[in-house]
């Protein structure tokens, strides 16, 4: 509880605060690329504290949000099967699909059970020979180890009723995607700790260097997330591109090695859809050709399902930060957390569900 108060420390916030109120001279626009950054920084109000010139725009770091609408709706119908048992994260259960969610399947009948853990799932696999258990494997470089890892054991173990449903996102493709676009408003990043400490900081150089545009790693307290939005504004007010790791109690350059060689074990990168956003090149994870038998998509035939995004929700325009939330005509009216359009709204890290629960008037400006 010390350090936690340490890094929540008004005094220190305010010595933050005052030093970016000095030297902030023009408009900035940050990314925050990670949901839970999104939620924290609403959350304390850290927006509302920070200059004017300052303008934090929410990214695409949130694995429920950009899981595509079809494997959505993969997922419900390999959950619908009579012998299957569905295990997910609870935040995936009322992810709208394009008529129902897992909340839906669950009530009407079929085994959906909440997991902790994918290694739950193998468990659940190893009590029930008789029934296809399936894991819902969402998540970006921070959830692949523990993913890869239910794998390898149902491998030792000699399950043949236990696979993944994949939707696992890497986050410098994304980040790509968004600086690469004619409607880029992004001028610097905030990039996810968790990710970083996995993967390292190596992979951002590259996207410094080719955008001139300055990425700083931060956590997710108020002090981290103030500490990095300084440290990116006073790259910016100098004119430098740089990596920054304003996250080193965590996050390391080389990352977790031995996490790194397990997922190279099992996952290869592929193209991925992104919900709200498209296909984004090699921006994903998917399963290598000697672990197909893993592969719940090939496993349920389930390949051919195809989708259409709401023509409504702005979740896509959100999550590239070209709108904020409030933007959207159906925010807070037609999409609520009980009635959601998108993901964005009803994701524990979604900003749609973090400016609704966060914004003191309900509307966040």
């Amino acid at each position: 509880m010390e350090l936690l108060r340490h890094f929540r420390s008004p005094d220190y916030a305010r010595a933050v605060l005052d030093e970016l109120h000095r030297i902030t001279t023009r408009h900035w626009v940050i990314m925050e690329i990670c949901g839970g950054q999104t939620h924290a920084i609403m959350q304390y109000g850290i927006d509302q504290l920070l200059p004017e010139k300052i303008e934090l725009v929410h990214g695409p770091g949130c694995p429920v949000c950009v899981t595509p609408l079809e494997l959505i709706d993969k997922a419900l119908a390999i959950a619908a099967m009579p012998n299957v048992i569905f295990t997910s994260f609870g935040d995936m259960l009322r992810v709208p699909g394009s008529h129902q969610d897992l909340f839906s399947i669950r009530a009407a009948g079929g085994q959906v059970k909440t997991v902790y853990s994918p290694l739950d799932a193998v468990k659940i696999a190893r009590e029930n020979p008789d029934k296809e258990v399936v894991f819902f494997a969402i998540g970006f470089e921070t959830t692949a180890p523990a993913n890869v890892m239910a794998v390898i054991q149902a491998q030792n173990l000699g399950l043949t009723n236990f696979s993944i449903l994949v939707s696992q996102a890497l986050v410098p493709p994304a980040m790509h995607a968004i600086l690469g676009s004619p409607e880029n408003r992004v001028q610097g990043f905030l990039a996810a700790g968790h990710v970083c400490s996995i993967m390292g900081t190596q992979e951002y150089p590259p996207v410094a260097e080719q955008y001139r545009i300055p990425i700083v790693v931060t956590g997710f307290e108020p002090l981290d997330l103030l500490n990095g939005i300084l440290m990116t504004v006073r790259q910016l007010e100098a004119g430098t591109c740089e990596v920054h790791n304003a996250y080193p109690r965590v996050v390391t350059q080389e990352g977790n090695l031995p996490a790194q060689a397990m997922i190279r074990k099992v996952y290869q990168v592929c193209d991925r859809q992104w919900r709200g956003i498209g296909m984004i090149p090699q921006s994903g994870w998917c399963l290598r050709p000697e672990y197909g038998a893993f592969d719940a998509e090939k496993k349920f035939d389930v390949g051919h399902i195809q989708t259409q995004e709401s023509e409504i929700c702005i979740s896509g325009e959100v999550l590239q930060g070209r709108k904020k939330p409030h933007q959207c005509p159906a925010f807070g009216t037609l999409c609520t957390p009980r009635t959601p359009l998108g993901a964005t709204m009803v994701s524990s890290e979604g900003a749609c569900a973090a400016y609704y629960n966060f914004s003191r008037s309900g509307i966040a400006e």
